[in-house]
């Protein structure tokens, strides 16, 4: 196992590793069970790894991670292909960029200061950031100078909008507008800003929507993430540690690859697939000044593992409680009533979102399996993550594929589900 030790490097937080047992906390991978008595078909495993296969013989993606679990238990988990194009085999403590998956993981840990009664999900971002007070928002057209034209917002941002994408922020790595275009020509997507230089940024910086109007994937969770950072009075990458990855034995989850002898275990993708928007995957071994809320983590499956299980437990794992049940219960419910879906909804046909969350409304009406009320998210690279509560199901895909990442997170789902031998939902 590794330990890090929390050193301050030229006022920046740094994560070194050293082998050794990791001590002060539970360290261990989840247990793993037995496919056929935890409820599984192994035949159908067996195909669901020799579909993977034949993707990457086909150049889908070098190599993947796959891991399976059932009741707390580690029912099938795979190493497939190798960890890059031209390297070693695929293991099963490869290191993943996984994006997006770092949404739900700064999500707990605002919603851990809302337990303390620190953050209130109802009160104005500009409560805890002032330059969010008064926000405009891009109307579309131009004046007499060729200059984009802003009206004033309408409604007030809140910290609930920015758990559930109704900020009315918005991306510039991706879809067109005339918001996006004005984070591109600011600079948004900068690694040398901190998340607070970033989130002030922002601010300055028309909205796509009015607040609380309607669903459009965004920064808003880095800007959470710089909530958190003015509440907690520490960066966001101490508090996960100390709060978060050091408690649930994440050893391995950090937003940068700090030693040189763990960069044999990052995992890339084809370069010809490597871009997310114009922009190639980042590179972890380099430390920058941001540290992303919305997607800056490293992490492996044992250790992501770990964290949805513990969201599975209803907040708690081998006795370490981060959440209450009731939080969990919040965050992984329907928040989208009243609210319209933006241009680009990445939920889904069939999936609303909670805080962190897309959430499955219902048995059918979506284009892939799932029971009602289950819940997942992915990253930008790739990597997919799926909980299904009433089959006490969590399914991880870890990869690194911008380019093919939809169609491979729907097989992954497609074929997982049909693993099943004994569901626990009655028909």
């Amino acid at each position: 196992m590794k330990k890090f030790n929390l050193s301050l490097i030229s006022g920046v937080v740094v994560f070194s590793a050293a082998l050794s047992g990791f001590t002060g906390a539970w360290a261990d991978n989840l247990p793993r069970g037995n496919a056929k008595e935890l409820g599984f078909d192994p035949d159908r495993l067996t195909r669901m790894d020799a579909t993977f296969e034949e993707l990457i013989d086909k150049g889908m993606i070098p190599g993947a991670v796959i891991m399976v679990l059932r009741d707390g238990q580690i029912a099938h988990l795979s190493s497939l292909g190798k960890r890059t194009p031209d390297g070693e085999p695929m293991t099963e403590d490869s290191l993943f960029r996984i994006y997006s998956m770092t949404k739900p993981v700064t999500t707990v840990a605002a919603m851990m200061l809302v337990e303390e009664g620190k953050l209130a999900l109802n009160a104005p971002v500009s409560s805890y950031l002032p330059a969010f007070k008064d926000l405009t928002v891009a109307t579309g057209e131009k004046d007499a100078d060729g200059n984009a034209m802003t009206r004033a917002a309408k409604g007030t941002m809140t910290v609930l909008d920015l758990m559930r994408h109704t900020s009315g922020l918005t991306y510039g790595f991706f879809g067109v507008g005339p918001a996006r275009e004005a984070y591109n020509e600011a600079g948004v997507g900068s690694a040398e800003n901190t998340a607070l230089e970033q989130a002030n940024l922002i601010a300055t910086l028309p909205l796509e929507h009015d607040p609380g109007t309607k669903w459009e994937y965004s920064r808003s969770t880095d800007v959470l993430g710089a909530v958190v950072e003015v509440v907690s009075g520490t960066n966001l990458e101490e508090f996960m540690k100390t709060r978060i990855f050091d408690p649930l034995g994440m050893v391995d989850t950090a937003f940068y690859v700090d030693v040189e002898s763990d960069f044999a275990r990052i995992a890339e993708p084809f370069a010809d697939q490597a871009n997310i928007g114009e922009r190639p995957v980042f590179d972890p071994r380099v430390r920058k000044p941001n540290l992303s809320g919305g997607g800056g983590l490293m992490s492996t499956a044992h250790d992501y593992a770990k964290f949805a299980q513990m969201m599975l437990n209803g907040g708690e794992l081998n006795g370490t409680r981060l959440l209450s049940p009731k939080t969990v219960q919040l965050m992984t419910s329907n928040h989208m009533r009243n609210i319209e879906p933006g241009k680009y909804y990445l939920p889904g046909e069939g999936y609303g979102f909670g805080l962190g969350y897309a959430v499955r409304l219902e048995n059918g009406n979506a284009p892939s399996f799932g029971t009602a009320g289950d819940y997942n998210w992915g990253g930008a690279a790739g990597t997919a993550y799926y909980t299904d509560p009433e089959e006490s199901l969590i399914a991880l895909l870890m990869i690194q594929s911008p380019a093919n990442r939809s169609s491979l997170r729907l097989i992954f789902r497609n074929l997982v589900y049909p693993t099943i031998a004994d569901s626990k939902v009655e028909n």
